[in-house]
């Protein structure tokens, strides 16, 4: 495949940018799936809610987050569309051979090579992005990008309720896995590689650099370390909220979901439907409206006010973040189910916000010889942290607190964990006034 020199016309950039966003949602499709179907995989195999928390956390953040970082280093001096290519086929046959598990450490060794899959999708992606589109429409970009995060994970909410509804969870990972591999030839016979640092300003560095290049570098910049961290650790509350809110709402809603769903059409509804559909609809909605809606808000702010204002790259999401707090607390608390799609509309908008703004940011700290390897950075900072902890941290506190609460405990675990905003939004307040100093200028 050969490097695409030539500038691309705003419909191919439109075309890239969708085929990234399809192969991002199938990345979170195949990482989410599991947020619905461990209700009947925990009744099937038995397993706790801390089993649940270390199979979908730790298992695969562990290979995800740390192989994230030499594969984009290998993406900053090779073809970074075969690199995904290459990572997405992988992934997607891992995923298929969760379905073959019977027990906890088969499921827990599946979900880990799923990791070392989709350790190659994400870093090469931002710095494709970061190449096809100027540094002004850059934060827009990327956050459009990321709606494969809040796509990919209600489509694979949904999906998964009904093929465990319908079939049976081992094969949701066989249809999910199998769409992965259709995808993949497609994705590199269609998607160009871009030239590295075509669109910035001349003179911008283009050579490969040396992991302890890239690591000077960014130990200069302190608001890098800071809306990494506190990017990791809003991860740890939206992780974890993506991965048990459909048990949360099955516990303590599940004789209440049907009742929404009276006059829905037959067709969207299999036969003798259970709560496990009825929780992959309701937060499959919204995962799908306020996530797309906060992620597309935030990028937008951010390319409309950062040209003058960098610092609105971590004040937006600060904001953001500590608008989040007081509408979680109050949809966990709320006794109506009616209440708390509404109310959960805003948080879901608000936790995603960031990700625009702040991942634009981070390719504006490092020149094109970087990038991949700098994303790669945030990558495993967040995810070791946010994906990694998230989600062994709310099941491990519902096993803590089920002999006081019962089957309530999920809420307050849920609970416990909104604090990690407060640090996420205190550490973007910090960065905000240096994000000009550690913006890379040619």
């Amino acid at each position: 495949m050969k490097t695409h020199t030539e500038p691309a016309s705003a419909a191919y950039r439109g075309y890239v940018l969708f085929a990234l966003i399809v192969v991002y949602t199938i990345n979170f499709i195949d990482r989410q799936i599991l947020g619905i179907l461990a209700i009947p995989i925990q009744t099937d195999l038995g397993l706790t809610d801390t089993q649940l928390g270390l199979m979908r956390g730790v298992s695969f953040a562990l290979f995800y987050s740390t192989l994230g970082v030499p594969v984009a280093m290998l993406a900053d001096r090779t073809n970074r569309v075969r690199i995904m290519t290459v990572a997405l086929t992988l992934w997607s046959a891992c995923t298929m051979a969760c379905g073959l598990a019977t027990n906890f450490l088969q499921l827990f060794l599946a979900r880990m090579t799923v990791g070392v899959g989709e350790a190659g999708g994400v870093a090469p992606a931002y710095s494709i992005v970061s190449d096809y589109f100027p540094p002004q429409q850059r934060a827009l970009a990327l956050g459009i990008y990321s709606f494969g995060i809040p796509l990919g994970s209600a489509i694979g909410i949904v999906f998964g309720g009904v093929i465990a509804t319908v079939l049976d969870w081992r094969s949701a990972f066989f249809i999910v896995g199998g769409l992965g591999l259709v995808i993949a030839p497609l994705f590199f016979l269609t998607v160009r590689e871009p030239k590295r640092g075509g669109l910035d300003a001349p003179g911008a560095k283009a050579a490969p650099a040396k992991f302890g290049e890239v690591i000077a570098t960014l130990l200069k910049k302190p608001s890098f370390w800071l809306l990494s961290i506190g990017g990791a650790s809003s991860s740890i509350v939206a992780y974890g909220m993506f991965a048990w809110m459909p048990a949360f709402l099955v516990r303590l809603f599940g004789d209440e979901l049907p009742g929404l769903f009276t006059g829905f059409p037959s067709f969207l509804m299999p036969p003798n439907p259970g709560p496990v559909l009825y929780a992959a609809y309701f937060y499959g909605a919204i995962l799908a409206v306020g996530g797309v809606f906060g992620i597309w808000l935030g990028g937008a702010i951010a390319d409309r006010y950062g040209v003058k204002h960098k610092g609105i790259y971590a004040l937006a999401p600060a904001i953001a973040f500590a608008l989040t707090i007081p509408f979680l607390i109050v949809g966990l608390n709320t006794s109506s189910l009616a209440t708390a799609f509404f109310v959960f509309l805003l948080p879901t908008a608000f936790s995603l916000a960031w990700l625009g703004p702040a991942l634009s940011a981070f390719q504006h700290m490092a020149p094109p010889n970087m990038r991949a390897t700098a994303g790669a950075m945030f990558l495993l900072i967040n995810n070791l942290i946010g994906l990694g902890f998230g989600d062994f941290f709310i099941g491990r506190m519902s096993d803590f607190y089920k002999a006081q609460y019962g089957n309530e405990s999920l809420r307050y675990s849920m609970l416990t964990a909104v604090g990690f905003y407060v640090i996420a939004a205190g550490l973007y307040f910090i960065a905000a006034p240096r994000l000009k100093k550690d913006w890379y200028v040619a």
